[in-house]
């Protein structure tokens, strides 16, 4: 256990300038709030990590003119600005003293942190504890890999792969609480779950104004092959095959919900009966953000089968949920598409855990019917068989969305528990078209801020469900 601070905060402030800091935070991808300029920018809890070279762990919170504020997690390492091995174009800021820069742009500066999970260290400083754990069970000593990597571009975190073996994500932007990321990893790596990367370990911060996940080791799968990636090769080559891997896909999604639904003495992944009041919450939230979106509906026409629609919409939605709602509600993957899934060999693997980004840790913790899981998937098939032709200049089987909807939901349904599932075809049905409704607008409003050449992806959907179909 480690009990001093080497390198406090405020030293770390004299070498990084609060302006350059700032800048150079807005500017990366895992910069959630890129609508909002940064007012002010604090080091609220700091670590070193190693002395030399120095390796710094720093908490910091980014504030805006609204009185709000954001967390983010800053690996840093600092050399003497003559230094070797500076990456270039990668420092924030310069000092008579110091040049600093992102540390996981060097990744083996990430083997510090590996090296700290394996060896189960704690580190206390004068406002908490920063924390680092293995998994139970786990023999596998990685800190001193040769072959140290960073992932592709990702928008929220950063991974490092050692030696194709452990794969280390570090959340950038942190949330009080426990990332379901860690919370669903560790339940289900406990309960010897085959479709998933497992848990190697995990490190966490807790101090007197909150507690954090900062960031998960897992088991890399070298020989996988993205979900997304394979659909896009085979939609066109190979239809036939990849429908029946959309089968198998529906098999391994029920066992996934069967047992995260299988302890019902662990108050955060047991089942509950839904209230209809959560419903009518679900419906209200949909119902605002059909109104906040239709109304904002920029004039192009690609949006004119949904434009001036938005209270059709909604009447939909209510007559829905006129209906009911029954069976149980569990802990769920909560944002699920085929990006999130992995193809070996050995066959279906489901990785990343978090929830949706966009949406509060809170939210993303709690308990839904597992049909939202399945509705996103479905939602993920529409997606795919229209970027196969902007990804790829290839064209889908005309009729392969409707086929792989039924593959996936056939295989599914034999295969769940069915106390989890509502009683009978035309409940099920319903939710179905509800949860779909709910992501297809998650959907739109994504695609007119981010890729506006996909928003006819969601248009179609929101329409599929006007007309009923």
């Amino acid at each position: 256990m480690s009990e001093r601070v080497q390198i406090t905060a405020e030293e770390i402030r004299r070498a990084l300038h609060e302006e350059e800091l700032r800048e150079w935070v807005q500017h990366q991808r895992w910069y959630a709030s890129k609508a909002r300029s940064v007012t002010g920018i604090d080091i609220v809890e700091s670590i070193t990590l190693r002395d030399e070279p120095l390796l710094l762990l720093a908490l910091v919170q980014t504030r805006f003119a609204t009185g709000t504020h954001e967390l983010y997690q800053l690996p840093l390492a600092l050399r003497a600005p003559d230094a070797n091995g500076v990456p270039r174009g990668e420092s924030i800021a310069h000092t008579d003293e110091w040049t600093v820069y992102d540390a996981l742009a060097e990744p083996t500066q990430a083997l510090e942190l590996l090296r700290r999970i394996e060896t189960t260290d704690e580190i206390t400083t004068p406002g908490g504890r920063f924390s680092f754990h293995q998994f139970d069970g786990v023999e596998q000593r990685l800190s001193d890999a040769t072959d140290v990597r960073l992932m592709g571009v990702e928008q929220s975190n950063s991974s490092v792969v050692f030696d194709d073996s452990v794969v280390l994500k570090v959340f950038r932007k942190l949330e009080p609480g426990v990332n379901p990321e860690l919370e669903i990893l560790r339940f289900l790596t406990w309960r010897g779950f085959p479709n998933i990367a497992p848990l190697h370990g995990w490190y966490d911060y807790e101090g007197h104004a909150f507690a954090s996940t900062l960031g998960v080791a897992q088991t890399f799968l070298p020989d996988a092959v993205g979900g997304w990636e394979l659909a896009l090769d085979e939609l066109w080559s190979a239809p036939e095959m990849f429908l029946e891997r959309l089968g198998s896909l529906g098999t391994v999604t029920a066992e996934l919900h069967t047992v995260l639904a299988s302890d019902a003495a662990d108050p955060a992944f047991s089942p509950e009966e839904p209230s209809q009041e959560a419903l009518g919450l679900l419906m209200a939230t949909i119902d605002e953000d059909i109104e906040r979106i239709f109304l904002r509906l920029p004039d192009d026409e690609r949006l004119a089968p949904i434009a001036g629609r938005g209270q059709d919409v909604r009447e939909r939605l209510a007559a829905r949920a006129q209906i009911g709602v029954t069976g149980r509600v569990i802990r769920t993957h909560g944002d699920y598409h085929l990006g999130q899934t992995l193809h070996t060999p050995r066959g279906w693997v489901i990785i990343d855990f978090e929830g949706e980004p966009a949406r509060p840790l809170p939210e993303r913790r709690q308990k839904r019917s597992p049909l939202r899981d399945v509705a996103s998937m479905l939602r993920s098939f529409a997606y795919v068989c229209s970027a196969v032709e902007i990804l790829r200049n290839r064209r889908a089987p005309a009729d392969f969305e409707q086929r792989a909807r039924e593959k996936f939901l056939e295989h599914y349904f034999a295969a769940v528990d069915p106390t989890l599932m509502p009683g009978g075809e035309a409940v099920i049905n319903n939710l179905l078209s509800i949860y779909e409704l709910e992501k297809a607008i998650y959907e739109l409003r994504y695609e007119l801020n981010n890729r506006p050449d996909w928003i006819s992806i969601p248009v179609a959907g929101i329409g599929r469900i006007l007309e009923g179909a």
